[in-house]
């Protein structure tokens, strides 16, 4: 009976669902009618009528096999088989059809099969993927099935999606796995020829000339070797140049094509006309001893005439393949240049006479040379003559002067500003070297005068004045500027261009008159020592080692010289037998200079007892100078600073928060104050502190300073300046000279 169209559906609906029903079978399960699987067998496991059963397993038994799922035993196995595929081309009479090639492959582990078509160069058709990876269903009428390995086999047809593919062949895996699972494989079949193919084949091969042909294949040397040069520099003595000196050239030898170029380096002001080449690049001849060949006589091809004169003066003329009489010319190659050889380019001798880093590379790893030792060429330049300037006139300052010699343009000096900067004074740091100079002169008048000499880091500046003295009209020898000073030596004079051409014991020139130097401040003997590398009379290694080198051959007599100066034996010595014992030994070696550092470093550091009372009179007395009376706001934010409630702080916040008071105390004394006031663990009790300072609660009563004995002003002209270094420890000394003695 019909079914009735419904509404909505056309007849190719109909026509499905009615196929739909047929591959079904009805069923009944708990007396309910339903819808059975096809695959569903009959009663007794018998296939019904019409129903085809697909095989569960392959052509081994069930229980052969280790039972891993086909993803993990087939991973990454792949059958490759060659098959064509002929497709028709109209409106194209020159090919009917087309012969494409391609791969088909099939995946183990899913059964998905995959088609490319390789790419041939200038086909003008699209290749690549022809059938994307994915299960491909089998021709109708057996559309609901999927092309397994059981289809696949050599000289065997395939049709996916209407298009019918030849397999011809497969790989050696593919073999070997079709075979081990039980299959005969057919012989490997034979593709037909493309038409068009084949045509154009025989376009190709009839342009091909019939005359002997000579293929000279140079891609090869150009791949390996392009864009690599070797260099090498030459000499050119041009005997026709009106001045004989050789003419510098440079060589690149290119390793691509064997071809040569030369440039000409022409210095400054040559009056040579710039070339761009000197040698245009190519192949350079050698020159035999015939000379050049002329144009023409070296060619190619070699040509022979057949008849001769025989038949008039037409002749016949045949290319000989063997070249018989043919002229071979040699070309220079990269072996015959090396440093020392002479070429000859088109008549001129040019000599090789270094060459760059590559080129020493390529010749070591090449040829095995090692000797590349360049030949020279050059005369030796001419002394450079020394620029002198003119005396300083005094007018304006020496740099501003020396600036005019220098350029016709006239600059004010540069300064350093970078070094102004660092070495500007900052706080308690002056970055001025203050020595203590006397006059060197035999005049009584001048013989006592003493001069302050002033050496400013931040600018290399100088002064020089007198000291004041009771009852004398101090002068001013130099103000501050960069004068043309001189250091006056026993061998030469040389410009004074630095700080450390300043210590104690040098002499000095200034307008004529000469000082030696006899003393310093502590700050610049500390400066000197703290940047010994700069100052070497302050740098203790070198004055150590320098006199390790004099007193070693005489190791015994100086420990004997220094026992006999401690008749004592208390171990140490005053400074004067110490500074005349170096004196002695080191012949007058050393510089005053040099015997204080090392007097320094070996002296007997004493322990001066700390008065408290005197400190905090002298601070009170500052702060009631200065009129500062806010002593509750200090300790107010002293307070507010203490998060803990302590009580105490730190040393060094302390000293911050008096600073920003700008409590009119140096800083050392300011240190002293505050370490008067800290505890057992190093903190500030900083109401302690405040309460000391308090002038107006806590006044300490009146005190009377403490005075220093003045310095000794005797002539010290070539005698030890006054130092408070007092004790000398020398078994220290001579330990570290000569060793433990045993």
């Amino acid at each position: 009976m019909a079914l009735p169209l419904l509404p909505g559906f056309s007849f190719g609906r109909n026509l499905q669902k009615e196929k739909f029903h047929k591959s079904q079978h009805w069923g009944y399960c708990n007396n309910v009618a339903m819808l059975l699987a096809e695959d569903k067998p009959g009663i007794g496991g018998e296939p019904l009528p019409g129903q085809k059963l697909k095989p569960k397993f392959s052509v081994f038994p069930e229980e052969v096999g280790s039972g891993a799922p086909a993803w993990v035993a087939f991973d990454k196995q792949v059958l490759s088989f060659d098959a064509y595929f002929e497709e028709e081309v109209p409106d194209k009479p020159q090919e009917p059809y087309r012969i494409r090639h391609c791969k088909i492959y099939f995946y183990l582990e899913d059964g998905t099969i995959q088609v490319l078509e390789p790419q041939v160069k200038n086909s003008g058709i699209l290749q690549g993927t022809i059938v994307r990876r994915h299960r491909v269903p089998l021709p109708p009428p057996n559309e609901d099935q999927f092309y397994t390995i059981d289809h696949f086999n050599i000289d065997t047809e395939v049709i996916f999606y209407a298009r019918r593919y030849k397999i011809i062949d497969c790989d050696q895996f593919t073999k070997k796995f079709l075979r081990k699972m039980g299959f005969r494989l057919n012989p490997p079949a034979r593709c037909p020829e493309d038409p068009y193919t084949k045509e154009r084949q025989k376009i190709l091969e009839s342009m091909n000339p019939l005359r002997p042909y000579e293929r000279i294949d140079t891609l090869k040397q150009f791949l390996e070797h392009d864009r690599q040069v070797l260099r090498f520099f030459c000499a050119w003595d041009d005997p026709e140049s009106m001045f004989h000196g050789p003419r510098e050239l440079v060589l690149h030898y290119y390793l691509s094509d064997d071809t040569i170029d030369i440039k000409e380096v022409l210095p400054a002001n040559s009056g040579r006309d710039a070339v761009p080449l000197f040698l245009r690049r190519d192949k350079l001849p050698k020159q035999t001893p015939a000379g050049l060949y002329q144009p023409g006589t070296v060619t190619s091809r070699t040509v022979l005439n057949v008849f001769g004169n025989l038949v008039g003066s037409r002749g016949r003329y045949l290319l000989d393949n063997r070249k018989t009489g043919a002229v071979h010319q040699e070309f220079y190659r990269d072996s015959d240049l090396k440093i020392g050889t002479v070429i000859n380019v088109w008549g001129r001798k040019i000599k090789l006479c270094d060459c760059d880093e590559f080129t020493k590379d390529y010749y070591r790893t090449k040829y095995g040379i090692e000797d590349f030792t360049p030949v020279s060429y050059k005369a030796p330049p001419p002394p450079k003559p020394q620029k002198t300037f003119p005396p300083y006139t005094g007018f304006g300052s020496e740099e501003d002067s020396l600036c005019s010699c220098k350029s016709l343009l006239l600059k004010p000096p540069q300064k350093d500003f970078k070094k102004f900067m660092e070495k500007d004074r900052s706080g308690l740091e002056s970055h001025t070297l203050s020595f203590l100079a006397k006059l060197v002169t035999n005049s009584p008048v001048d013989k006592d005068r003493t001069f302050i000499i002033c050496y400013y880091l931040s600018d290399d500046t100088i002064s020089v004045f007198e000291q004041i003295q009771r009852n004398t009209a101090s002068d001013k020898i130099l103000g501050r500027k960069k004068a043309g000073n001189h250091i006056v030596s026993k061998k030469r004079e040389k410009q004074l261009q630095k700080a450390q051409d300043l210590f104690i014991g040098a002499r000095v020139c200034f307008h004529g008159h000469d000082f030696l130097l006899v003393d310093a401040d502590e700050y610049s003997i500390n400066y000197m020592e703290k940047h010994a590398n700069e100052f070497p009379v302050a740098d203790t290694g070198f004055i150590f080692k320098k006199l390790k080198d004099i007193a070693e051959p005489r190791c015994r007599e100086i420990r004997q010289v220094f026992a006999a100066a401690d008749p004592e034996h208390s171990k140490v010595i005053e400074y004067d037998p110490f500074r005349n014992l170096i004196v002695s030994i080191t012949d007058g070696a050393f510089s005053e200079h040099e015997i204080i550092t090392l007097g320094r470093h070996y002296s007997v550091k004493e322990d001066f007892e700390l008065d408290h009372h005197f400190l905090l009179a002298t601070a009170q007395e500052k702060l009631k100078k200065n009129n500062f009376e806010s002593f509750e706001q200090l300790s107010a934010v002293l307070a507010y600073n203490d998060h803990e409630k302590c009580g105490v702080l730190p040393h060094e916040k302390c000293r911050t928060i008096c600073k920003s008071f700008k409590l009119p105390l140096a800083d050392d004394l300011l240190q002293a104050v505050l370490t008067m006031s800290e505890d057992d663990h190093k903190q500030v009790e900083y109401k302690k502190f405040v309460d000391a300072l308090n002038w107006r609660e806590n006044q300490i009563p009146a005190f009377q300073t403490i005075k220093l004995p003045h310095k000794n002003e005797d002539d010290r002209n070539g005698q030890p300046p006054f130092l408070p270094v007092k004790k000398i420890r020398y078994l220290p000394l001579l330990d570290d000279l000569f060793g433990k003695e045993e």
